[in-house]
């Protein structure tokens, strides 16, 4: 059985490091565990659990800014959020489902080191844009401040771009300073029926260069349509595209309606209210058509693509690896689920159909067996391979830290 050690300060967390370093005993990072089965089996003797460093440390609605501790799960710093008319305009997706975790247990710390990003990301940016600071403790056992609690800030080096996205693997964090912005008085979405990949991959393209300030793109194919707990999608018997205007109610309703005209001549066309777009754009982001499937029945990949590859990548994929799949971020996202994808998975399929547009796959789960030898994230060029091994050795030097997670 792993140990589980479960520090309830920074300091403790530098203590276990430390001790981990010392003894050579490789470490295995979460918060609440929700994306345990996310990259490589992971080569651990001992769990640090950061799931008792829970709390926000401060919130200051009129600076924009809000930090705390990494084992604070999402929801309670969204209820605090909420209660200022403030959001994560990230839109950090609840992953957990996909893994046979109950929804709800995210962290902040999670989130961060994954740089998990939901729809919005194609209007507001991704995770790592809005980290303002953060304290770590590295693999060498000390602590390290990054980065600050104000907006506007641009001394030293930018390390937490380095920890966004790390999967824990240079450090341990223990406290996340994030901006934070207004939440929108009204969001609408405007629904169009019947397209096929293309037409609806086209169309999102001509809305995301209106001036209408779309804030969510997506395509839903009628067998993933139907998957939805919304009802006008859900019932609708045909694909479904997807876009989300969100700002002040008068300005919504104009921009709603201009896209209606522009994207009438395209199919027929609905309009989601507020309860019914949160619904939606939840499901998409977390990718819940494809929660609940056990890892032996099927493989789930995430690919980025530049969205005027994405239909024929999607037509290449549904025709040879008995695939279904839908697009966000106007066709540059596609989540894949391959049941026939031979013994890679589908990996040397979905790589060798992006490698002449460009583009990188994630295989985000699957058995172990599988994540076991194929390359779960994109292969790196040499070139920068080399270089985030050296960024590796500088944080730590012993690979304590969830060793080979990342390959």
């Amino acid at each position: 059985m792993t140990t589980i050690l479960r520090p309830d300060d920074e300091d403790g967390v530098r203590d276990v490091v430390a001790s981990a370093l010392a003894d050579a005993v490789p470490l295995a990072i979460e918060g609440a565990g929700s994306k345990g089965c996310l990259g490589h089996p992971m080569r651990s003797r001992a769990t640090l659990s950061l799931g008792g460093l829970s709390g926000i440390e401060l919130y200051q609605p009129e600076e924009l800014v809000l930090s705390a501790r990494a084992g604070t799960p999402l929801g309670d710093i969204e209820a605090a959020l909420e209660g200022s008319s403030q959001q994560l305009a990230f839109e950090p997706p609840d992953w957990g489902p996909l893994f046979g975790v109950a929804g709800g247990a995210a962290t902040l710390g999670g989130v961060i080191a994954c740089n998990l990003s939901g729809p919005r990301r194609i209007f507001a940016g991704a995770a790592r844009d809005h980290l303002l600071g953060a304290r770590v403790v590295t693999g060498r056992g000390e602590i390290v401040k990054t980065g600050g609690r104000v907006v506007k800030n641009v001394t030293g080096y930018d390390l937490c771009k380095l920890l966004a996205g790390s999967h824990g693997t240079l450090a341990a964090m223990t406290e996340i300073t994030v901006k934070v912005l207004p939440r929108p008085e009204k969001t609408r979405t405007v629904l169009v029926f019947g397209l096929d990949d293309a037409a609806a991959i086209e169309a999102l393209g001509l809305a995301l260069s209106s001036p209408h300030a779309v804030s969510g793109a997506a395509h839903l194919p009628a067998d993933i349509a139907v998957l939805s707990t919304v009802g006008y999608v859900r019932d609708a018997g045909a694909a479904v595209t997807a876009l989300r205007i969100e700002g002040p109610e008068p300005s919504v309703a104009a921009r709603c309606l201009a896209l209606r005209d522009m994207l009438g001549k395209h199919g027929a066309v609905e309009e989601l209210h507020f309860q019914n777009s949160r619904t939606l754009w939840a499901e998409i982001g977390a990718a819940t058509p494809f929660a609940g499937v056990p890892d032996d029945a099927s493989v789930l990949w995430r690919v980025s693509v530049p969205p005027a590859h994405g239909a024929a990548l999607g037509g290449a994929l549904s025709a040879r690896g008995g695939a279904k799949l839908y697009y966000d971020w106007g066709g540059g996202l596609i989540w894949v689920r391959i049941t026939d994808g031979g013994d890679d998975g589908g990996a040397g399929l979905i790589r060798g159909a992006i490698a002449g547009g460009g583009g990188h796959a994630t295989l985000i789960r699957a058995p172990e067996a599988l994540r076991a030898v194929v390359p779960v994230f994109q292969p790196q060029p040499t070139a920068v391979a080399a270089l985030a091994e050296r960024v590796r050795e500088g944080f730590d030097p012993g690979r304590i830290l969830n060793p080979g997670r990342m390959g």
